[in-house]
């Protein structure tokens, strides 16, 4: 311990038999640093805070989610940074002096660019804006000015941004779908036309609509239907034409003795039956009257006649009769028709066997562009109303909680701090540099050095005799070597002095 205890005041000696050396490296690195250090331009940074709020009542209704909404104002945020959004800012601000062309704008854009932060807060709604300024040719005040006015510029961009780069994108994607809609509507007129002239060549044939497999197969269906009630009729009529061969004709007729002639009877029926309020289309009436006709041709059906009255179960038989036969003729018909048209389709499908295809994609293409059009209909619509509901029902809340405000201090650089760790660095390489130069020096500062040095023993050593005016000098030296000293450090302090004298300034 001894030992290291004598090493440790060798090297201190060594130190301190050079301390002007070590003085005047400390005064050249210290003069050298704070040089430096003055050179650094000051950073002002102005600092905004605001409220960006995105809920609306209507939002919901119409398909715009809180999700939506957060999702356009982070696409607005990080597209604040944008070269065109930074040019409004270079051109509108104190940086648009000095500025003389594209190249010059450019170069303030980047330095813009890595001089500007937007950042969210945890709340998604609190935005955080701040802009700095450290312009080595401008002076701090000016500095200062600056970065307030970037960052007043940026917030004035940003609402801009929310509150009417909606209504702007909302009238593009506007004209864009009417531009689709129009160019579909007019695809949809050729492909509707071209369906109208290929119906007409082949497809008039069969009624509806549909392709011609489809026609087929509905008149098919008909057939069918026709057949189950062509069946019916025909079991109806040949019923009624049982029940009609076993009803007489006529009746044996009223004797003289004053009743009702038939004729008079059947027009009484008939009156009856309208002041009931049928209709003359009604069965019930139609078979009365077909009576009330073939009385007045027999003669009136008195009662004095010989062949008896007609029967009136018979006439309104015979008319149903007829009925069941004319449903049967019709439904006959009619199957003869479509029957007669099927088969021409299917001979024409024969012919030309590519109908049905060329039909199928014409039909296909249709509906396809009818599907787009509807589709592009409804997303205009859709488009439209949120663009209504955003910009009349103030969907954005923009509120600026803390307005940027000009700076009067500088962020950076730590000036002070600075200035004390030159000092410090200065003083170490001075020390540093006195000890190099005594670990070089090829002298001995004790006999015990020595002995390890050469391997032989030392007899002794003789002490420094020190005179009444060398010890006056030394005194001397002393005094210049502390006054040296403190003047480094009261530079130092009056370095630091100054930087806050010209930060209240500022």
């Amino acid at each position: 311990m001894a030992g290291l205890y004598d090493e440790l005041l060798v090297l201190l000696h060594g130190i301190w038999s050079r301390r002007w050396i070590a003085l005047g490296v400390a005064w050249g690195v210290a003069m050298l640093g704070w040089l430096a250090v003055a050179l650094i331009p000051n950073s002002y940074e102005s600092k905004a805070r605001v409220y960006v709020s995105t809920q609306s009542l209507l939002e919901d209704k119409v398909g715009i989610t809180q999700v939506q909404s957060q999702q356009e104002l982070e696409r607005v945020r990080s597209t604040l940074a944008s070269a065109e959004n930074l040019e409004k800012v270079v051109r509108e601000t104190d940086l648009s002096q000095g500025v003389s062309g594209p190249r010059d704008v450019a170069a303030k854009i980047t330095t813009l660019r890595e001089n500007i932060t937007v950042m969210a807060q945890a709340d998604p709604s609190m935005i955080d804006i701040s802009a700095k300024s450290a312009d080595s040719s401008l002076s701090d005040g000016a500095n200062a000015r600056i970065a307030q006015q970037v960052a007043q510029k940026l917030i004035d961009i940003f609402q801009e941004e929310n509150l009417s780069g909606d209504r702007t994108q909302t009238r593009q994607s506007l004209a864009f779908l009417d531009q689709q809609i129009a160019a579909r509507g007019k695809q949809m007129e050729a492909a509707d036309q071209r369906r109208v002239e290929f119906a007409q060549r082949y497809v008039g044939l069969l009624p509806g609509a549909g392709s011609i497999s489809q026609r087929m197969d509905a008149a098919r269906m008909e057939i069918n239907q026709i057949d189950s009630q062509l069946v019916q009729a025909q079991s109806a009529l040949s019923a009624m034409n049982g029940q009609l061969a076993g009803t007489p004709q006529s009746l044996p007729g009223v004797g003289a003795a004053g009743g009702p002639s038939a004729l008079s009877q059947a027009q009484s029926n008939l009156a009856g039956m309208r002041a009931r309020g049928w209709t003359v289309d009604h069965p019930d009436v139609i078979a009365a009257q077909r009576e009330v006709d073939a009385l007045r041709r027999q003669g009136g059906g008195s009662a004095g006649g010989g062949g008896g009255t007609p029967n009136p179960a018979y006439l309104s038989i015979k008319s149903m009769q007829a009925e069941r036969a004319a449903t049967v003729q019709a439904l006959s018909t009619r199957k003869a028709q479509l029957q007669a048209d099927l088969n021409a389709m299917m001979a024409k499908q024969v012919d030309e066997p590519g109908i049905a295809s060329e039909q199928e994609k014409l039909d296909r293409d249709y509906e396809v562009l009818k599907t787009q059009y509807d589709k592009l209909l409804a997303d205009r619509e859709e488009i439209r109303l949120r663009g209504e509901v955003k910009s009349e029902t103030g969907s954005v809340q923009f509120r600026v909680i803390n307005p940027p405000s000009i700076p009067t201090a500088p962020t950076a650089p730590n000036r002070p701090l600075l200035l004390l760790g030159v000092l410090i660095v200065g003083i170490g390489a001075g020390v540093g540099v006195a000890f190099a130069m005594g670990q070089l020096k090829g002298t001995f500062p004790t006999a015990a050095r020595l002995e390890r040095a050469i391997g032989l023993p030392v007899a002794g050593s003789i002490s420094q005799a020190v005179s009444a005016t060398q010890v006056a000098v030394e005194k001397q030296r002393m005094k210049w070597f502390a006054g040296a000293s403190g003047g480094l450090a009261a530079v130092c302090l009056l370095l630091i002095v100054v930087e806050f004298v010209q930060r209240g300034m500022a």
